[in-house]
């Protein structure tokens, strides 16, 4: 066998592994999957009549692909506790003396993370519809959309990765991805940026929730993407690499 599929069957034996003690302690997976649907009825049946009023469309149809993104977003803290608790409790030193392809360790957690982010978006889309979401996308713009979660989903999970390793406990590893699961708030969302005050409006044009939202958005009811598309790439990109960098650096160096 190459080195390249030494590492594959790895990585696919940490996948397992990581799938099989979500089912073992399936807690923080219906945490992860249940907040965006609590949001989601929330804002539809709570707040929708006030925020959508000027939207001149249904709020539903805004409200649901912004939903779409920010499930793909709630696995972060799940994926950095886990990653933690390998680190501190020694599994991954036990890991490091073991004839296993060095990057599987990590690589298994971030396949097991996108899978979660994409069977919780995948949730939450089923949940808008029969609460009133009416998609204009066929089944190529379904697929196009699920793929941009996917990325979404892959770039986050190393930067969540790379906190579990550097976080000295599972605690503190609970809050410091934080941050991704709140910039979607102040993104595009729930209302357009057009309609939030100045410095707000400015910070939620330029950060990159807001073309990720736009581009499934656009994907799922047929609303102008633009640039959104390629601007979402680039952030995939820049994130997923810096997260990876930084994910196998620590945990090269023994973590924290």
């Amino acid at each position: 066998m190459t080195t390249l599929s030494y590492a594959v069957t790895d990585s696919a034996t940490m996948l397992r592994r990581n799938l099989r003690r979500l089912m073992r302690y399936p807690a923080m997976a219906v945490s992860v999957l249940g907040v965006p649907v609590i949001l989601l009825l929330l804002f539809v049946y709570v707040l929708g009549g006030t925020l959508g009023a000027g939207l001149g469309h249904r709020y539903i149809d805004y409200l649901a692909p912004g939903i779409i993104v920010l499930a793909a977003t709630s696995i972060s803290v799940s994926t950095a506790v886990a990653v933690n608790v390998d680190m501190t409790e020694g599994i991954m030193n036990r890991f490091r003396t073991m004839a296993i392809a060095r990057t599987s360790v990590l690589t298994g957690h971030v396949a097991s993370a996108v899978i979660q982010a994409v069977l919780s978006a995948g949730l939450v889309a089923g949940v808008a519809v029969l609460v009133g979401f009416r998609p204009t996308a066929g089944p190529a713009g379904w697929i196009a959309a699920f793929a941009v979660i996917a990325m979404i989903a892959f770039a986050l999970t190393w930067i969540s990765v790379a906190l579990g390793l550097v976080a000295k406990t599972p605690e503190t590893a609970s809050n410091l991805p934080m941050p991704l699961q709140f910039l979607p708030f102040l993104g595009s969302t729930f209302v357009p940026p057009a309609s939030m005050a100045p410095g707000v409006r400015w910070f939620a044009e330029y950060q990159p929730f807001t073309p990720m939202i736009e581009t499934v958005r656009g994907l799922l009811t047929g609303t102008a993407i633009g640039d959104h598309a390629v601007i979402t790439a680039a952030w995939c990109a820049g994130l997923a690499l810096a997260g990876y960098l930084w994910a196998r650096r620590t945990y090269n160096r023994g973590g924290r």
